[in-house]
């Protein structure tokens, strides 16, 4: 397919753009659809509505990250065997990460049911609210199949450096959800329950796209029905590359949770706040996390290939383009904050408290280009378990830690943010330093016949 890059020769900046730009685009359209779903019911059902659709998102985030993770082990293991040139072992790779998502995606669907009040129970989210979060939570785990499958589609389009089909894929399904939003909400008289459905079909939809791409594929990881299986050794690296990478994930969904239950303590429009707030600022981490999951793409082919000094470059060459590329976008996202947080509720206190946290936030994002950039070169290297351990001690255990020693004692909302830069700050130090051992015994150890 024209859309399949070469990752192996040639020049690297301009490379690692066009694979960057069309993921992040990915990711803001994907967040622009969620964000969706809270101004709908912000402006047609209520404050009670936004803040249940909101109150989600934290532990959906956890659920969804241990299969993000190995969503990653998957595109890292694909990336290096087509670094090899095994296009036998791609195909067997492409089929086994295919069925391992639908069907994880079965048994955490219906784990997450049946435990869905106990999960939402523990977020402290107020009575008025729990109704609705609890419905839109049953609604939207229902679709985890199909919300998996996309995101394995995906990472096997990216191990071949294609990010526009999943893009294009995305923005169909996407602009269908609007429509379906609007339709069971105004129409219909649907609540949270109506964008939760609206949220499924898309995903559905956008997850046939992407399969029916991969079967009109010429490349090796062309997709067919009669190839579905598992290989066991296969599907075990990309566990063990994957495992970590979703604890890593986790652990930001898990302090995200404390952060939120800390947030539902101070009441709806704080909740409200930093809702609409989360899905604005969250475009700038869209975009320095694209250039991470550049990197790791680029360095795992050209790990599998032999060419250390290739890797070094690219890892260099994202740092720089991520740095320049987040601090624009954050900059003019503060500049835009009070605006588009009136898209989402008018209510002035709700505006007014959703900048503060858009300011901790964006004002600190460039701590978290480093710790992406980072990540996601040592995840190239299948070197995945230091990053995940680092972000655990260091973004987990510095935000539990501030949360209860210091948060309650001074119960703000100016004093809980500051647990972001400060756990970012922690993370950074120590992964930088990790790196650079890292890639010293990589280099070293670099032409061992190693291989996934």
């Amino acid at each position: 397919m024209k859309n399949n890059m070469d990752m192996l020769h040639g020049t690297i900046g301009d490379k690692l753009m066009r694979f960057a730009v069309p993921l992040a685009a990915t990711g803001i359209l994907q967040q622009l659809f969620n964000a969706a779903d809270i101004a709908v019911v912000g402006r047609f059902v209520g404050k009670n509505a936004m803040a249940a659709v909101g109150s989600n998102s934290p532990v959906i985030a956890l659920i969804l990250s241990l299969f993000t993770g190995i969503s990653i082990g998957a595109n890292v293991v694909i990336s290096t065997l087509i670094g090899q040139h095994r296009p036998d072992k791609v195909r067997k790779a492409v089929h086994t990460s295919l069925l391992f998502a639908f069907a994880g995606g079965i048994l955490f669907a219906v784990i997450c049911e049946l435990l869905s009040v106990q999960i939402l129970s523990r977020m402290s989210i107020p009575d008025e609210v729990f109704s609705m979060a609890l419905l839109y939570f049953r609604v939207y785990v229902a679709g985890m199949p199909v919300i998996l499958l996309y995101d394995f589609s995906s990472a096997v389009f990216r191990s071949h450096g294609n990010t526009r089909t999943p893009l294009i894929c995305l923005l169909t399904s996407g602009i269908i959800n609007v429509l379906l939003n609007l339709f069971f909400v105004i129409v219909l008289k649907m609540t949270v329950n109506g964008v939760a459905l609206a949220t499924v079909i898309s995903n559905l939809i956008s997850s046939v796209l992407l399969i029916f791409f991969l079967s009109r594929e010429t490349s090796e990881i062309r997709f067919s029905f009669s190839e579905l299986g598992i290989d066991r050794k296969q599907l075990s690296t990309m566990v063990s590359i994957g495992l970590p990478a979703g604890v890593q994930g986790m652990v930001f969904a898990i302090s995200n949770i404390i952060i939120q239950s800390s947030i539902n303590k101070l009441g709806s429009d704080v909740m409200a706040a930093s809702s609409a707030a989360f899905n604005i600022e969250i475009f700038a981490y869209y975009i320095l996390n694209s250039f991470g999951q550049a990197c790791t793409t680029f360095v795992g082919q050209n790990y599998g290939a032999k060419q250390p000094e290739r890797c070094i470059r690219a890892t260099k060459i994202a740092l720089a383009q991520d740095m320049i590329v987040t601090v624009v976008m954050s900059m003019l996202i503060l500049l835009a904050g009070k605006p588009l947080l009136h898209i989402f509720n008018s209510d002035p206190t709700v505006i007014s408290v959703g900048m503060i946290r858009i300011k901790y936030v964006l004002l600190s994002e460039g701590i978290n280009v480093i710790i992406e950039i980072m990540s996601g070169c040592m995840r190239g290297y299948g070197r995945s378990f230091i990053p995940a351990l680092i972000c655990t001690v260091g973004i987990c255990g510095v935000r539990i830690t501030w949360v209860y020693k210091v948060f309650s004692h001074h119960k703000t909302f100016s004093t809980l943010l500051k647990a972001y830069p400060l756990s970012w700050a922690v993370t950074c130090a120590a992964l930088v330093t990790a790196y650079t051992i890292l890639r010293r015994k990589t280099m070293k150890d670099f032409f061992d016949g190693t291989s996934v």
